[in-house]
């Protein structure tokens, strides 16, 4: 239970006056919140440090004008935090947060702050914290940061944009994410994207491949391990992957191949929130939202008893699959196009009718990924602006002729469906108005009058 937060009914004015001039001359960043999480104090050191001037945050909810907050937490659960990582714009600091009690209540809270160069130049004198100095250094010498934004992903007002939405819907949640597809849909895009949309944005994200580390070295890698606890250990010990991840994301891809004997300890994790270092006895919580990324069925992975199923309903708490390609063709236009405007070409580049019908009926079983790779080779290829079938890899062409024969049809049939099914997903992207169509053409490399001739077979 918490009470409101305010001294000026039991101390004089000149008291609470002297107080605070005495917490503005500590050379430590303070800021202190009531009950309500409504900003009461900030000293001239915590406006040093993070840039944050009092105008901009006193009397108002910490929550919203400082996004990811960690101090509020303390009025609820009323516990104690230490070295935690922050930033602001190019400022970086660590802070520590505490709730303030009176007779045995929680009146609010305060959070001390020092900003990252008086923490690497104390760090000499911390050695009775090893664990702390270890966590410090690789804080400073490793960050963790999301790259990219739901405005990095080509098709999320096309094919994706149910699953951009459920995903933006996700990421307000503090749930645990699965996210499956077929290898090169966009997994680890759709990760990034989700926690630069969460309150946790500010936070590390740290991504691990399940796949690509030996299984022997896997649980060092996640929780850590301590000095000597096997031979070639680093001196002091290493810290895990999930410490390092401490109130921000951790992505786990791969995560159909995590080996059965850590798939019990991530469980323990997950429901516990506790780690322990390999060769350790203490154990210590952990605030980490888990996204975990898969191109495998793990459904059919549980019946097969090769991933926990207590685990696998742990990790799915918001389920997101994203779409293969060949389900979503009407996006393979857009990638075309931003592809084609990343390159350093100082021409304009048209892809001929041929191309683009090749392009678009071939099934592209590695998605996006294997997209990606023909147009960078048809661009290496060409020596003109124009892409024509001559300069894709053989195979593309190859299996999409074969593709046409099946159905049956004369060439002239399927040259004519194929630039029908062309020139309208064309207008569909640059629009039905007569500039759109005008554009439309310019891409095809035709006349406006031919292109509205063609529309009308």
């Amino acid at each position: 239970m918490v009470e409101s937060f305010n001294t000026s009914s039991t101390m004089p004015n000149e008291y609470i006056y002297w107080l605070e001039e005495a917490m503005d001359s500590i050379n430590d960043g303070i800021l202190v919140i009531d009950a309500q999480g409504i900003v009461r104090f900030i000293n001239t050191e915590y406006t040093r440090i993070t840039g944050v001037k009092k105008e901009m945050i006193l009397g108002k909810p910490l929550k919203e004008v400082r996004k990811g907050a960690i101090l509020p937490k303390a009025l609820r659960d009323g516990k104690r935090r230490s070295g935690v990582y922050r930033r602001e714009g190019e400022t970086e600091y660590v802070i520590d947060t505490a709730p303030v009690y009176k007779y045995g209540k929680i009146v609010g809270a305060v959070s001390v702050c020092k900003s990252l160069n008086e923490v690497h130049f104390l760090s000499t004198e911390l050695e009775k914290s090893k664990e702390r100095l270890a966590k410090l250094e690789n804080t400073v010498g490793r960050m963790y940061q999301a790259k990219y934004t739901f405005y990095d992903i080509i098709g999320s007002h096309g094919g994706l944009e149910d699953t951009v939405g459920l995903a933006k819907k996700a990421a307000r949640a503090d749930l645990n994410i699965l996210i499956q597809g077929e290898s090169g849909t966009g997994k680890e895009l759709f990760a990034h994207a989700i926690h630069n949309e969460s309150v946790r944005a500010e936070l590390p994200f740290v991504p691990v491949n399940c796949a690509a580390i030996p299984a022997e070295l896997l649980e060092s890698e996640l929780f850590g391990y301590e000095e000597g606890s096997f031979t070639g250990s680093k001196r002091g010990g290493k810290i895990g992957l999930f410490e390092l991840a401490n109130y921000g994301t951790l992505f786990l891809d791969e995560i159909g191949d995590l080996p059965m004997e850590l798939q019990a300890k991530l469980l323990r994790v997950l429901q516990e929130g506790r780690i322990r270092k390999v060769g350790g006895m203490k154990e210590k919580e952990v605030d980490v939202q888990v996204i975990s990324a898969t191109n495998k069925d793990l459904g059919k992975l549980v019946e097969k008893k090769r991933f926990r199923e207590d685990l696998y309903y742990r990790l799915n708490g918001i389920p997101i699959c994203i779409t293969p390609l060949r389900e979503r063709k009407q996006d393979i236009l857009s990638l075309i196009k931003y592809l084609t405007d990343q390159s350093k070409s100082t021409k304009p580049i048209r892809f001929t009718e041929e191309t683009h019908r090749i392009l678009i009926q071939y099934d592209w079983p590695g998605n996006t990924r294997e997209l990606f790779n023909v147009i960078h080779y048809a661009l290496s290829m060409a020596e003109t602006e124009y892409i024509e079938s001559k300069h894709l890899p053989d195979v593309i062409y190859r299996n999409s002729f074969k593709a046409g024969i099946s159905h049956g049809q004369t060439l002239k049939e399927m040259v004519k469906e194929t630039e029908q099914e062309i020139i309208k997903k064309t207008i569909e992207y640059y629009g039905e108005t007569l500039e759109g169509k005008k554009q439309a053409a310019r891409q095809l490399g035709i006349s406006l009058s031919t292109l509205y001739n063609k529309l009308d077979q």
